[in-house]
């Protein structure tokens, strides 16, 4: 499939013993920040058009410098922000570098606090300014703050209204900074509380600054603030003080997973990248609850708090499917069950003619589905096997026996990564040929005129390396028919919670809606339609429900995937095609735990979701389909 840019990835690493602990244990003060760049690595699938990492030095005296931040933009900027801070250190002699008590006073990115950000924009702003981690500056310690989320926001006006009328100025209207400045302002608020408490107390001076530092209640920004952020988020932050922090959406939409020892806390996106670096066994490390916030204080000291009432359980299900590393051991299981349970509709594409078809698959992602397809597929020829030796009884010859073991499910590779598109090439008919060569195949692999060729992909989405490549490269091994598979159903709706996805026109399978609902004569249904979501414009997003589900009911899945072939077929291919989705409850019984299926379904779990797609299909009339 074309790749889809989404999510972000984020990586927190606090050290619970004093630096000197690493250096004589490990051989290296290093520990930390060389943990946050495996850890930021090994999520490098999650995010690459920027990356950035902050850091907390808690020994620093006044007039030391105790908060540290590099940003970079690009697909290597994990490597340019590390050799950035490597370059720092070269300004140190080999026997200060080697002073773990020195470099916790002294040296930049030598601290206890190390937090790490990985970006895909999916709002298309770009630029240095847009990098996450963002950091509020402020000469009290404890109001400093620094933020880093994987996260979309759908009510981005609601939240900057909600500041402006505080008598707040926000710079820019970004929901990160936004959240910045919401939880700046309730951080300095929390900070003047607790000098309020120790002005009644008695103490002064630094005993007030100290005072602050051991009591302010980070848990208090996030209960001021999060009741109005609607989306999916994994929220992370850092004071300056020492506070450690990270916040879960209620829908449990983005995912977060926490691993703590004597020596370490640690928070990331995935799961295994934490078992892979730490070298720590799966049921050892937590998946943060939705609602929830982990917090450590600046003595090592853990608690988990509720910050918002669990709403409805919706993990995202493409998390499952597509996003997340195929490493973890339960999103192998289920995408492995993915391909296990499309066997019916297949056999049914290939008019069950299992000895004349090859089984394959597109690199690389779609490769555990792949492996379950074949297991289903296996299971079903012993099944035949079974019954055809039943029905021979005792008196089944040897010569049949072997023919009936020898029945094999034939699988080749027959599609190869090779090339990547280049974006220099601007018309558009040099790009369309040179898409056509992204992917090579294996010749000799399956029997001109004879073999159907079925080939598993992850999800079809836009349909444009389908049509410009995928389709075409497999023509050339001349198969009777290509059946192309999806392991997700057809993506029918925008996301809002991550993903760049965010026009209906981006979906094929909203296309091909459109297109026979035209050719029917259902044009009114796509008018009433809109006229529907006029009519809730103005509503409170609360109010609002998706009428764009009524143009899918209008045919069913199988007149829609024909549609989409129709669609996506070349009009040079030999070959006949057939494209094959999973269903909507194939999905849900192969990733029982993640039922947010939006993307497919149209049932956002929040209001803003619903509110956007609205806005989506309104747009989509006033500027694509009135131009017809």
């Amino acid at each position: 499939m074309e790749p889809l840019k989404h999510e972000c990835g984020v990586a927190m690493v606090r050290l619970l013993k004093p630096l000197a602990y690493y250096q004589e244990k490990y051989g290296s003060w290093m520990y930390g920040l060389n943990k946050l760049y495996l850890l930021m690595e090994k999520q490098h699938n999650r995010g690459q058009e920027g990356a950035g990492l902050a850091c907390v030095k808690m020994r620093a005296a006044p007039g030391e410098e105790f908060m540290f931040r590099e940003r970079a933009e690009g697909s290597n900027a994990i490597q340019e922000i590390f050799n950035a801070v490597h370059l720092q250190l070269d300004k140190f002699s080999h026997a200060e570098l080697n002073d773990a008590d020195f470099a916790s006073r002294f040296i930049p990115f030598a601290g206890e606090l190390y937090m790490g950000h990985l970006r895909y924009s999916t709002t298309g702003k770009s630029g240095i300014s847009f990098v996450h981690p963002f950091l509020r500056r402020n000469n009290w310690r404890a109001r400093n703050l620094c933020i880093c989320a994987n996260f979309n926001l759908t009510n981005v006006d609601e939240i900057f209204d909600s500041i402006a009328v505080k008598g707040q100025h926000p710079r820019m209207v970004s929901d990160t900074y936004l959240l910045l400045e919401q939880l700046g302002h309730r951080l300095d608020r929390e900070s003047e509380r607790c000098f309020n408490e120790a002005i009644s107390d008695g103490l002064k001076d630094k005993q007030i600054t100290d005072y602050i530092e051991e009591h302010i209640d980070v848990s208090t920004l996030l209960r001021d603030c999060a009741p109005i952020w609607d989306g999916g988020y994994v929220l992370c932050g850092v004071t300056g003080s020492g506070e450690m922090l990270a916040m879960r959406d209620p829908w449990g939409i983005r995912p977060a997973f926490w691993y703590m020892d004597d020596e370490v806390f640690v928070l990331t996106s995935e799961r295994p990248v934490i078992q892979t670096s730490f070298n720590v066994e799966t049921d050892r490390i937590h998946e943060l609850a939705p609602g929830q916030a982990v917090i450590v204080s600046r003595d090592g000291n853990l608690r988990l708090s509720t910050i918002l009432a669990p709403a409805r359980y919706a993990p995202c299900s493409f998390e499952r499917v597509y996003f997340s590393r195929g490493s973890d051991r339960d999103i192998y299981k289920e995408r492995k069950e993915l391909g296990r349970t499309l066997v019916e509709p297949i056999l049914k594409a290939i008019d069950n003619d299992i000895d004349n078809t090859v089984f394959s698959y597109i690199p690389n992602t779609a490769e555990a589905a792949f492996y379950g397809m074949v297991q289903g597929f296996n299971e079903y020829l012993n099944g035949q096997k079974v019954e055809e030796m039943a029905r021979w009884g005792s008196y089944l010859p040897a010569e049949r026996i072997r023919e009936i073991l020898s029945r094999r499910i034939r699988t080749e590779k027959v599609a190869i990564k090779d090339i990547k598109l280049r974006t220099f090439i601007s018309d558009d008919s040099s790009r369309n040929d040179l898409a056509a060569h992204v992917y090579d195949v294996t010749y000799g692999s399956i029997r001109p005129g004879q073999d159907n060729l079925v080939i598993i992909d992850d999800s079809i989405v836009r349909g444009t390396t389908l049509r410009e490549s995928i389709i075409r490269i497999l023509d050339r091994l001349h198969p009777r028919r290509i059946v192309i598979v999806s392991s997700s159903p057809q993506v029918r709706y925008p996301d809002y919670y991550g993903i760049d996805m965010s026009r209906m026109d981006e979906f094929i399978a909203f296309r091909a809606a459109i297109a026979l609902a035209e050719e029917r004569g259902k044009k009114n249904v796509i008018l009433d339609i809109y006229r529907k979501c006029l009519e809730q414009r103005n509503l409170p997003k609360e109010q609002m429900a998706n009428y764009v589900t009524e143009l899918y009911d209008l045919f069913t899945d199988d007149e829609i995937s024909d549609k989409i072939v129709e669609m996506l077929k070349p009009g040079d291919i030999e070959a006949d095609v057939k494209i094959v989705y999973q269903s909507i409850d194939g999905l849900h019984h192969s990733c029982p735990n993640h039922p947010g299926d939006w993307y497919f379904s149209g049932n956002y779990p929040t209001p803003g979701g619903i509110k956007r797609i609205n806005e989506a299909y309104i747009n989509y009339i006033e500027e694509i389909y009135n131009q017809k």
